[in-house]
């Protein structure tokens, strides 16, 4: 089940809403279902906690609150700017947290020896612009605030990339663990029309998909089943296994874009992840990994994004509906009254059925009611509900032959008979 905080009837008033996605193949009952966990940032308890620090230590990683930063570039241009921020002891991190900064060519073997492949990333680079300069870390609290915190100081493209998160970014500010065998990164890109901002996460997105399909005509594999959820996840086989994140900040007439992406390459546990898939379609003993699914990325993301640019998502889309979930989706919209709350649930006052068409300019979901009537759906932006909205969207659609009403965090949702 998606969320929204708005729906809008184009030139009528305002109002608040919730809707739902339905389809009629088959039969949910809810003692069935389950909360999905958060994938590829999977939170951990302390027993796992104490045994990734363990495995830390032993691959060489510093298990202290020291965190080590490794520069890296595809050409001399780049390292050299490297030894700049070396040198000045440019880079900083939130909080104050000790960094100790090494050049790739200073780092010990044991280092890398279990971690990020270096130089098996850059042979495969291809890019003008993005993914040049790298900051590889084997154990950071967030790639996302690496970036961010030290974005002016950083070429444009700039890629920080890390092993092990142990306070990841999700939306609405969610702290995550996220453990070796996942592919995190975020990265610099500067823009200048506001309007074109919010897009950018689907252009991140479309990149990804692309890029494991690059991937696998190049090792003439089949294409693994790895979708768009929008507004910002990534799906294989109904179970998520990716996201993007992006956050800006204005200065200097330019928007300064930090884009965060997570993807489980790896871990087959809780969920699934890319290499289950695979296998799961081929008898191939090859494997995806991180470090060409990060240089692909760049190569497909930059040729993408220049399009975005100069001709505008428009031209774009086709290849990201043949991506995405939610074409011809069926929703129910719940329009709820914020002064009515009954047991701080908000109660809910109509309800009409729509079809997802598309995408409007600015983004958000463009539907079509039973009576044409067109309407544009946002998200909620609620994390708690956002998970709950994951596991109604999964189950609703292989399931709605059930009526049942779910309570959360003010919010109650129903999904009906398709």
């Amino acid at each position: 089940m998606l969320l929204a905080n708005q729906l809008r009837y184009f030139g009528r008033r305002d109002s608040r809403f919730v809707f739902s996605v339905l389809n009629s193949s088959s039969f949910w009952s809810l003692s069935r279902i389950v909360a999905s966990p958060p994938t590829p940032a999977i939170s951990i308890n302390e027993r796992e906690r104490r045994r990734l620090f363990s495995l830390s230590s032993a691959s060489g990683m510093d298990a202290s609150p020291t965190c080590s930063l490794v520069l890296s570039g595809k050409t001399a241009a780049e390292n050299e700017t490297a030894k700049l921020l070396k040198r000045n002891d440019t880079l900083k991190l939130p909080d104050d947290t000790e960094i100790s900064v090494l050049l790739h060519s200073e780092k010990d073997k044991p280092l890398e020896e279990n971690g990020f492949r270096i130089d098996l990333y850059l042979n495969a680079l291809s890019t003008d612009t993005f993914g040049r300069f790298l900051i590889w870390s084997p154990r950071v609290p967030s790639t996302q605030d690496v970036i961010s915190h030290n974005f002016s100081n950083l070429p444009l493209g700039a890629v920080c990339v890390a092993d092990v998160q142990f306070k990841g970014r999700g939306r609405s500010k969610n702290l995550w663990e996220s453990p070796p065998g996942c592919l995190m990164f975020s990265f610099t890109i500067q823009m200048e029309d506001g309007r074109t901002v919010p897009l950018l996460q689907y252009v991140i997105s479309l990149a990804i998909t692309e890029a494991i399909k690059d991937i696998c005509d190049k090792e003439g594999l089949p294409y693994i089943d790895l979708k768009i959820k929008w507004p910002n996840d990534l799906y294989v086989n109904d179970l998520k296994v990716g996201g993007v994140l992006c956050t800006s900040t204005y200065r200097l007439k330019k928007f300064n874009v930090t884009a965060g992406i997570g993807l489980n390459v790896e871990n087959d546990k809780p969920s699934t992840c890319l290499n289950e898939a695979l296998t799961d379609l081929s008898s191939t003993p090859y494997k995806f990994r991180k470090e060409d699914i990060l240089a692909f990325f760049f190569n497909k993301f930059e040729r993408l994004y220049d399009v975005f640019i100069n001709q505008g998502f428009r031209a774009l889309e086709e290849l990201y509906y043949q991506t995405w979930l939610h074409s011809g989706q069926r929703v129910v919209v719940q329009e709820k009254k914020e002064d009515q709350v009954v047991e701080n649930v908000v109660t809910i006052q109509t309800f009409a059925c729509f079809f997802i068409q598309g995408l409007t300019s600015s983004g958000y979901l463009l539907a079509i009611g039973d009576d044409n009537q067109m309407c544009e759906l946002h998200p909620d932006g609620n994390s708690q509900s956002m998970l709950h909205a994951l596991l109604f969207l999964h189950c609703s659609v292989h399931n709605p032959k059930h009526e049942f009403i779910s309570k959360c965090s003010g919010y109650r949702y129903m999904i009906l008979e398709g």
